[in-house]
């Protein structure tokens, strides 16, 4: 599988932004962590961050036919982009929606998101793992696809 993992605003600044919520791990990590999960299971990853939802939209419209799948942090960008959530009605790319803490612990305005109607699913608050847990969800849909074929 081909996954595009994108991340929204402020997601550039792991490991330095609110540590005792996003953790000590950076960016640059992340995206480590997550191309080598993907080669170990025999699929590749490809890391986007943008500040700018214009940038992020367009990422999302690039990655119809040529992504298996999108695992997406929209950051603050989950909470008012109805312009996100067009853009991935309009792919054929499956999304899922991650979010490292657990938004629904946190302030009123973090526990609605507009863009995850437009996803399979929603993980939120098992730190980074959530990620990982995401590509997980697709790997297996993608096993079970390919041996529903071969029956």
């Amino acid at each position: 599988m081909k996954f595009l993992i994108l991340n929204g605003p402020n997601l550039n600044l792991l490991g330095k932004r609110e540590p005792g919520i996003y953790g000590e791990n950076s960016y640059e990590a992340l995206c480590t962590r997550l191309k080598a999960f993907a080669a170990d299971h025999g699929s590749t990853a490809e890391c986007f961050q943008s500040n700018h939802e214009g940038a992020i939209i367009d990422a999302i419209h690039a990655a119809d036919g040529v992504y298996d799948a999108i695992v997406m942090n929209p950051g603050a960008f989950t909470h008012y982009s109805y312009a996100i959530l067009d853009a991935l009605k309009a792919v054929s790319v499956p999304c899922i929606e991650v979010h490292i803490s657990n938004v629904h612990q946190r302030e009123e305005f973090r526990h609605k998101s507009v863009t995850a109607p437009a996803c399979v699913g929603q993980i939120c608050g098992l730190g980074l793992y959530g990620y990982e847990a995401a590509m997980g969800y697709f790997l297996s849909r993608e096993k079970v696809t390919k041996e529903s074929f071969h029956s």
